[in-house]
């Protein structure tokens, strides 16, 4: 499609698979069908361009209805109708299609280019009135409420009115002269809210359809939903119109969606839904809960035949699981769109194995398939199989998980509301995506396994329970009212079963995931052979760890979590915290050493902390033996050692007042108001707590030396490595460096075995990165201390500010993610990149890591393997994210490079 720099508008068989940049990802598939043969009503797509265009000059470029008039001629030509006309007219459907799914993007309008005046021109021709009127409201309400920001309850509330009245079961029920009794309301409604007649202009409903679904690209639905899934902000979208095909012609007519494969479960076998007499937003809208895709077999067994065939053409082509939306219209199958279909974790691992063992992939393809998001979600906890609570309803299973949380029965209460919440729906629309994100889970009372809930609930891998048709609910009154006659109102607890569409009232127990138990070798044999899943991690697991470049370590403070971690598969321990040895009961030595008047005092607490930290740290290399273990030295705020100084003060002023004064509280409080700091994350902590308090760190390094030797002589092989905190100047390392080696080599003469540790520095301030070449020429090893790097980059406490602000910049898109919780790559990865390329200038071989928790985060581990990093470390649950991520981080940089080649 070269030369397309100021052409805006592209039929359906000018483009393919390969053009989603420029036709967005519904339109490029629009596109392959149409190139497959397969049965794609004619249309055209308007370019991301256009709306980038439009959304940069707020007009639309004015070549563009030029284009748009000739590619309705085109279309005219086609399908031997006019578009407007008032006999046998030509419609139109307006969706829109950016690159990536987007949930909160603009909902599909149908069968613009209906009015007045050809209403019974349609009715006419299909020799149906009830269809023709029935297609007039649709077009009132979808043009109102998307257009023209009419809220859409004014539509639905009229709706329901009328269906109550006439007694009908729902809206296929209603006849010709109750519809356009509804097209006169609606068109009332219109012109109450807009001030303006609904527009009879075929022409000017298509320009105004299109400039929204431009300016939907900038709704705050749709900028929360990017924010959320970290998609670029200027990439547009694309407008596809398609001469409409109908699906409420009668009994042999409707519209449905399908997976070639179960996107729930990973399943391989029939999966999706069909609703008869309907038109193609029904399903998804989950106005009316559909039947099983099976049922159309028995339905029309033609047009399910030609499905299935059609599904598994696509799923052949595209190598991957497929999303296909369908109109049967009279008994004739089209096709409306195709896509890689969305999942949920557990059916991306064993799509993955499916595809790979079916010889239509590699196993790199595999590995890119799958997420350290997706493992994570697979490793939270479920519901205990065997509970004996009764459920209180019961819905279809739309996306797997255990959700517990209080209910709530709209977005913006679920968007305000402390987390651990239930969204309750009769269905759900683009407009509740805020809640869905803060929700724990979504349940609704209608809607099927493709409905609006079940879909974005899998694409963000939140539990979901839709089409609950046995509950009531009523969200004026803020509650919902099971068949039992159970009411659950809003604020009390529910727990949902997105595995078996279990609905119980409070909160039921969760256990292990099969998965944790697989990882920590808890899990019985024959369980791990009969679990699909678990099979399928334990696979792709073994791919990540033959392909990774990047070493994965653990954080780890006690020889439990040191087992652990081994457990889990870690390369070694990348950060044990001595401080964490320290709390609880031994706190009372460390006040003492602070307390401490005199060098004898000192070496009297020192004394007795040395053999506490010798039988940690023989613990935790026996743990680990053979494999390396960066130990930390002391590195505590020290307010976190001291009584709070107002508290103290209190405290003594009291006892002072009632003559009962306690010569050890004085002395304390002499000694934390000489210590008090008024940010104490930024004082005496680190080395500095270590060059000021004589003796701390020597006794630290005798027990890691000393504990080292005892392994040693068990016949081990301990491989300790001492890590200083806090550095800021290479002159501060070298005078720890010099007690350090002083005291390995005192200990290797006095037990007569040699030994070593490397010694290293944590680079956690951006000074040590920008002094990285000087520190480099001293340093055995480099370990980046993300957290603090992080604070002291941006400048504030994480303790303080992630309840504090953060929610205002996330919300208000200053941050994709907390940088605390995701790398910031342009700031603190900076500093990262400066202090990798100037260390290994000065020392080839350093040896880097890092060992904040950005070492467990998915898209930090990549960052890390992209600059050069040689492991990373994190809590012990997240050491198989990294593993996982590692593997890929590998695979995706080799397809890179191949691509670049």
């Amino acid at each position: 499609m070269a030369g397309t720099s100021r052409r805006f508008v592209f039929a359906f068989d000018e483009g393919d698979k390969d053009h989603k940049e420029l036709l967005g990802g519904k339109g490029a598939g629009l596109a392959e069908m149409t190139n497959l043969g397969l049965p794609v009503p004619p249309g055209f797509t308007v370019s991301t361009e256009a709306c980038r265009l439009y959304l940069a000059d707020g007009q639309v470029p004015p070549e563009l209805a030029g284009e748009i008039d000739a590619h309705l001629g085109r279309l005219e030509s086609e399908r031997g109708k006019r578009f407007g006309s008032a006999s046998d007219p030509m419609l139109v459907s307006v969706r829109s299609g950016a690159k990536f799914s987007m949930p909160g993007m603009m909902e599909t309008i149908l069968d613009i280019g209906l009015n007045d005046a050809s209403v019974d021109g349609l009715a006419a021709a299909a020799g149906s009135e009830r269809f023709a009127w029935d297609s007039y409201r649709r077009l009132i309400q979808m043009f109102g409420s998307t257009v023209l920001g009419i809220d859409p309850a004014r539509f639905s509330t009229v709706l329901e009115t009328v269906e109550r009245s006439t007694g009908a079961a729902g809206d296929v029920d209603l006849d010709a002269a109750t519809l356009r009794s509804l097209v006169t309301n609606y068109k009332a409604i219109v012109r109450d809210e807009t001030g303006r007649d609904f527009p009879q202009n075929p022409r000017e409903q298509l320009t105004m359809a299109i400039r929204a679904v431009f300016e939907s690209w900038n709704t705050e639905r749709a900028r929360v939903y990017r924010r959320q899934e970290r998609i670029p902000h200027d990439l547009g979208t694309a407008v596809n119109v398609m001469a409409m095909v109908y699906g409420n012609l009668g009994p042999d007519s409707g519209t449905g969606v399908a997976f070639t494969r179960d996107p729930a479960t990973g399943t391989p076998g029939v999966y999706g839904d069909y609703l008869s007499e309907a038109q193609g937003e029904d399903v998804v809208a989950g106005i009316r809960t559909p039947v099983p895709l099976q049922d159309l077999e028995r339905l029309d067994p033609v047009s399910y035949a030609e499905l299935r065939r059609i599904m598994a053409l696509l799923e052949g082509h595209y190598r991957d699981l497929c999303d296909v939306e369908f109109t049967i219209e009279r008994g004739r199958l089209w096709m409306l769109q195709t896509r890689i279909g969305k999942r949920t974790a557990a059916a991306a691992f064993r799509l993955a194995i499916q595809f790979l063992d079916d010889g239509l992939i590699d196993v790199e393809e595999a590995l890119g398939r799958v997420t350290g998001e997706q493992l994570t979600q697979l490793m939270f906890p479920q519901f205990d199989p065997h509970i004996e609570a009764k459920p209180i309803a019961t819905g279809v299973p739309a996306s797997p998980g255990a959700a517990v949380g209080t209910a709530v029965f709209d977005s913006a209460t679920a968007a305000r509301t402390d987390p651990n919440v239930i969204l309750v729906r009769r269905e759900t629309s683009p407009d509740d995506l805020p809640g869905i994100i803060a929700a724990e889970g979504v349940l609704t009372s209608r809607g099927g396994k493709t409905s609006h809930a079940a879909v974005v609930a899998r694409g963000m891998g939140k539990t979901c329970v839709v089409g609950a048709d046995g509950l009531e609910i009523d969200a004026d009154r803020r509650q919902f009212t099971t068949t039992d006659g159970v009411v659950v109102r809003e604020g009390d607890t529910i727990s949902i079963d997105g595995s078996t569409g279990r609905v119980y009232s409070g909160t039921i127990d969760v256990v292990p995931s099969p998965v944790v138990e697989y990882f920590e070798g808890r899990l019985d044999a024959a369980v791990r052979r009969r679990d699909p899943v678990v099979q399928a991690v334990s696979r792709m697991m073994i791919y990540a760890d033959e392909r990774r470049r990047l070493g994965v370590h653990a954080n780890a403070d006690t020889p439990a979590d040191a087992k652990r971690a081994r457990q889990f598969r870690a390369d070694g321990i990348g950060l044990c915290r001595t401080e964490h040895m320290f709390l609880g009961e031994r706190r009372h030595h460390i006040e003492e050493l602070i307390l401490a008047e005199s060098a004898a005092e000192q070496d009297k607490v020192l004394a007795e902390l040395l053999p506490m930290q010798l039988g940690d740290f023989v613990g935790i290399l026996a743990a680990m033996d053979g494999l390396p273990v960066t130990i930390r030295l002391i590195d505590p705020p020290l307010h976190e050692f001291l009584p709070d100084l107002t508290e103290l003060s209190v405290k003594v002023a009291l006892a002072e007042a009632g003559g009962a004064i306690d010569e050890g509280d004085v002395r304390l409080l002499r000694a934390v108001r000489r210590l008090h700091e008024q940010n104490p994350m930024l004082g005496l902590r680190g080395v500095r707590l270590g060059l000021v308090v004589p003796g701390l760190v020597a006794m630290q390094v005798r027990a890691i030396a000393e504990a080292a030797a005892a392994r040693i002589r068990a016949g081990d092989d301990p491989r300790p490595e001492i890590m200083v905190p806090l550095v800021g100047g290479v002159e501060e390392f070298e005078l720890m460096r010099e007690e350090i080696v002083r005291v390995l080599h005192d200990v290797s003469e006095s037990s007569g075995i040699e030994v070593r540790a490397r010694i290293g520095t944590m680079i956690e301030l951006p000074r040590a990165a920008l002094t990285a070449a000087s520190i480099a020429e001293h340093a055995d090893f480099f370990s980046f201390g993300t957290n603090d790097l992080t604070q002291t980059t941006w400048g504030f406490s994480r303790d303080d500010v992630e309840g504090s602000f953060f929610p205002a910049y996330l919300k208000k898109g200053i941050f994709a993610a907390s940088p605390f919780d995701s790398l910031d790559e342009e700031g603190v990865g900076r500093l990262v990149s400066i202090a990798v390329e100037e260390g290994r200038a000065v020392r080839g071989g350093l040896l880097i890591g890092v060992c904040g928790e950005h070492g467990g985060d998915p898209s930090s581990v990549r960052f890390f393997d992209r600059v050069g990093l040689d492991y990373v470390s994190c809590s012990p649950f997240r050491v198989p994210i990294a593993r996982l991520e590692a593997g890929r981080a590998a695979v995706l940089k080799a397809s890179s490079e191949g691509d670049t080649r």
